[in-house]
């Protein structure tokens, strides 16, 4: 009987764990997780559930009777220290697990503000799973300061948790602007008014020098000499690839754990997929940080193993909810030279082309744009800019052109 071993009970590892056996599997399954509970979904964290409006259960991805009716071991609160690709075994702190396939869904890790600028004082959190939500949540009452540190979309989503709590809240953004990395000047232009909107004091081009406190943080020097009093401070500065077992393994690694079209490791018998892995996409190489590239890329992966022989095909998706306001992405804007507006009443859109080249749309409340450009980018196809910005344009006409 084989035995395929997934380490890493995320959004990845459940997927493919739960593909294996619906696309036929029926040898031995084991799901390793590090943290002491089923598997979960991360994004209502910073939202939701931090808000108090979604119970821990509403977070599990499948009830407990889900691995045990479909025979797959569940391993929680386990961490697994080596990976011997010869003797095909893992030394884990449960004890050695031999495997036939191995699908490492590792998924990434927040980066922390350095221990020489105050990172490891009390009051100063990541958000990135359970354990840290739960411990700062606690914080979270009205009239308490807040310093958030980065403007990317994990910061902005805090921003606005906070400030729906009636917390203080000011956020730094050491690039000239929010979401200079993933999104054009006008999305950021949009958010900026949003946020502003609510209360936020937003402070872009200002980096952070170091946070002040003896044993608790009780404030921070900023780029521009200022100093500002806050009860806690929330990091949202990037995530890195969790590649350290991979990498001590001798798999190569580019970016992540660098697979081929079909999900495989440059090591026999070693798969990956999520946010820890990179791979072939049009030409080049990426790697995607998404619920629904974690979904989609561990599925296929789990159909590779039991021979479907197919390549995985990305669609680049993704979304954030800040207030009143659910921002849908579709595709990837990289290398954009023109962005087309189009504005109702309503909704707002902002459509990413490349020469005449449809790459990516934002949608800000526009479920409409966002699934008639999700369909155009897949497809292939790019509308004449200037129907796009007219308002008076239906939308699904461009379909059919």
């Amino acid at each position: 009987m084989q035995h395929v071993v997934a380490i890493g009970a995320g959004q990845a590892g459940a997927s493919c764990v739960a593909k294996l056996r619906n696309s036929g599997f029926d040898g031995k399954i084991t799901l390793i997780g590090a943290e002491p509970c089923l598997p979960y979904q991360r994004p209502p964290l910073s939202k939701g559930y931090l808000l108090g409006e979604m119970a821990l259960e509403r977070l599990f991805l499948r009830p407990e009777s889900f691995y045990a009716d479909q025979d797959i071991a569940l391993m929680t609160d386990c961490l697994v220290t080596a990976i011997d690709p010869t003797a095909r075994s893992i030394t884990t702190t449960n004890g050695p697990l031999s495997y036939d396939e191995l699908v490492l869904t590792t998924g990434s890790t927040p980066r922390r503000l350095p221990a020489a600028i105050g990172g490891t004082l009390d009051g100063v959190f990541t958000v990135r799973d359970l354990a840290d939500v739960d411990a700062m949540a606690p914080r979270f009452i009205a009239g308490a300061k807040v310093l958030i540190v980065g403007g990317g979309y994990i910061g902005l989503e805090a921003a606005a948790v906070a400030a729906k709590l009636g917390l203080e809240v000011t956020l730094i953004e050491m690039a000239d602007r929010i979401l200079q990395r993933v999104a054009a000047p006008e999305t950021s232009d949009f958010f900026r008014a949003l946020h502003e909107n609510h209360g936020v004091t937003l402070r872009e081009g200002v980096g952070l020098e170091g946070l002040l406190g003896q044993d608790h943080v009780t404030g921070a020097r900023l780029s521009d000499g200022t100093e500002i009093a806050t009860d806690f401070v929330i990091t949202g500065v990037g995530i890195d690839p969790n590649t350290a077992l991979a990498s001590a393994a001798g798999l190569d690694i580019d970016n992540g754990i660098a697979v081929d079209a079909q999900g495989r490791s440059s090591a026999p018998h070693i798969w990956a997929a999520g946010d820890c892995t990179s791979f072939p996409y049009r030409g080049s190489r990426i790697r995607l940080e998404s619920v629904p590239n974690a979904i989609d890329q561990a599925e296929c992966v789990a159909e590779n193993i039991v021979g479907a022989g197919k390549d995985y095909v990305a669609k680049p998706w993704f979304w954030s909810d800040q207030y009143n306001v659910k921002l849908q992405i579709a595709g990837l804007n990289t290398g954009y030279d023109r962005v087309v507006s189009r504005r109702d009443d309503s909704s707002t859109s902002f459509w990413y082309y490349k020469g005449n080249t449809l790459l990516a749309v934002d949608a800000m409340n526009d479920p409409r744009g966002y699934m008639v450009g999700k369909r155009l980018i897949e497809a292939g196809k790019s509308p004449d800019p200037a129907m796009v910005a007219d308002p008076k344009t239906d939308l699904k006409t461009l379909l059919k052109q």
